[in-house]
């Protein structure tokens, strides 16, 4: 096999690798060292801006294979036929911390999937959560701050982090699943994804119906203690990455079993409470959970930057058959994410590899921009409608309208017959061992405890008491504990 040889960025040949070009034995450098000038400015650059939230994160190449018929919701090709393959790629993160933060903390966990489908790639962003802590995407920029480092102290604070939740009642439900028993996966493998938000299904026939996703691990859900998550930090900052990498590499491939809860969307506006509501479930007697089909992974990235890192995904990026529902968290995202990874990656971030469809073509008139590679034929015209047998559209809604009424306005959500901010966190709380409960009342305590400010503790035990009467008093009384050590 012949020697590979060093090259400059133009292609050009490298002589010396080793010692930059000087004026004499040991002279100044030279400004004409073309090569040790490229390596320092390029090494400069490598750098992109990081995610502001789900900065940390590790991904995994894979297949969504269909178990189940689903076509009288979706009329998705891609979900088309029992048995049915399509390739996909996920991102799991952390949510609030930096790029080179830990795994093995308490966060929510992302689960983002794109599946590259025939008809276009369909991108799902969810959590390993059900439910989130707001519901309104006007509060975000908000919320994440509070969450993030502090300005001035340069690290997360337990004061910013209880102030907003005291602020926030509708997050006591995501609270109670942060701080219980699933707050900290043991690893990727072994935590469930879900969609979070509401979506909408739409059959061949144009009936819409209102879904969500639950993706089941087929390993087993394991956590850690804060106790075990503390240790595990100390001995590798990296344990999820490392998990997932070396689980595929053995050929232990990971996988989940998808599930649908399935409204007729004419049951949306009368339902007991807001079923767009981000901050709730649809209880399982309800809507009981369908198979749909299962996800594999099967593949690690070559390289963590290009494919992992550069990864967008987008939850405007729709397939006929599938579109988004009233959800205002979801509607804000719709917005935030696809701009996100404009001011990141670039206007033509969709030509990166691990971005760009793989089972079809995109074809547009998007032209120009930083790193385009992809702006048509000499004889194609960037403008349309044209005359010249350009790209067209199909004048088929990729999903059904959505119904609207009324004014303009910056109003709050509908109220549905027994809407409130407490009941399903009360609802968690009693479904749960006295073990998890006595291990959530400890975990909540231990950060509110650190809050220098009375009100704010009370304004945040009155959202417990205000769940459940038990679940209220012991966090009280272990916050006092706390506090009078």
């Amino acid at each position: 096999m012949s020697k590979r040889v060093l090259t400059t960025e133009s292609g050009a040949p490298v002589a010396d690798n080793q010692n930059s070009a000087t004026a004499g034995v040991g002279g100044p450098i030279l400004l004409q060292d073309q090569h040790l000038l490229e390596k320092l400015a390029r090494f400069n650059r490598e750098r992109i801006p990081e995610r502001v939230v789900h900065a940390r994160g590790s991904g995994a190449y894979g297949y969504f294979e269909v178990t189940d018929d689903v076509t009288g919701f979706t009329k998705a090709d891609f979900l088309s036929q029992v048995g049915k393959r399509t390739e996909t790629f996920i991102r799991f993160s952390t949510v609030a911390d930096s790029l080179g933060g830990a795994d093995a903390v308490r966060d929510p966990r992302g689960f983002a999937l794109k599946f590259y489908t025939e008809e276009g790639n369909y991108d799902l962003v969810g959590n390993n959560t059900p439910v989130f802590f707001i519901k309104d995407p006007i509060k975000f920029p908000d919320f994440i701050h509070s969450q993030k480092r502090d300005p001035f102290t340069g690290k997360q604070e337990p004061d910013n982090v209880w102030d907003f939740w005291a602020h926030a009642p509708e997050a006591t439900h995501q609270i109670t699943w942060l701080m219980g028993d699933r707050g900290i996966p043991a690893s990727y493998r072994h935590m469930n994804g879900y969609g979070s938000h509401t979506y909408q299904w739409t059959n061949a026939q144009g009936e819409a119906f209102f879904v969500k996703y639950h993706f089941k691990t087929n390993q087993g859900i394991r956590s850690l203690s804060s106790e075990q998550a503390a240790e595990l930090v100390g001995k590798d900052a990296n344990s999820h990455q490392t998990d997932l990498l070396q689980a595929i590499e053995r050929g232990v491939n990971p996988s989940w079993t998808l599930y649908v809860q399935v409204m007729p969307a004419s049951e949306a506006a009368d339902y007991r409470f807001n079923p767009f509501d981000l901050t709730k479930v649809w209880p399982h007697a309800d809507y009981p959970l369908q198979r749909v089909g299962r996800l594999v992974l099967d593949r690690n990235p070559d390289n963590v930057f290009a494919e992992v890192e550069q990864a967008a995904f987008s939850p405007n990026n729709f397939v006929p058959g599938i579109g988004p529902s009233p959800d205002k968290m979801l509607q804000g995202r719709l917005f935030a994410y696809a701009d996100a990874h404009r001011y990141r990656l670039g206007v033509n971030h969709t030509q990166l590899a691990v971005n760009a469809p793989k089972a079809t073509e995109a074809d547009n008139y998007g032209r120009d921009g930083l790193m385009a590679t992809r702006n048509g034929r000499r004889s194609d015209k960037n403008y349309e409608p044209n005359s010249y047998a350009g790209p067209s559209q199909t004048d088929a809604a990729l999903s059904a309208p959505l119904a609207i009424a009324g004014w303009t306005g910056t109003h709050a959500a509908p109220a549905h017959v027994k809407d409130d901010d407490f009941f399903q966190a009360g609802e968690l709380y009693r479904l749960m061992s006295d073990d998890e409960k006595s291990r959530l009342i400890a975990n909540i305590a231990g950060g509110l405890s650190q809050v220098s400010r009375d009100d704010v503790i009370e304004k945040n035990l009155a959202h417990f008491h205000a769940a459940d009467a038990e679940y209220g008093k012991r966090v009280e009384e272990a916050v006092r504990a706390l506090r009078e050590d």
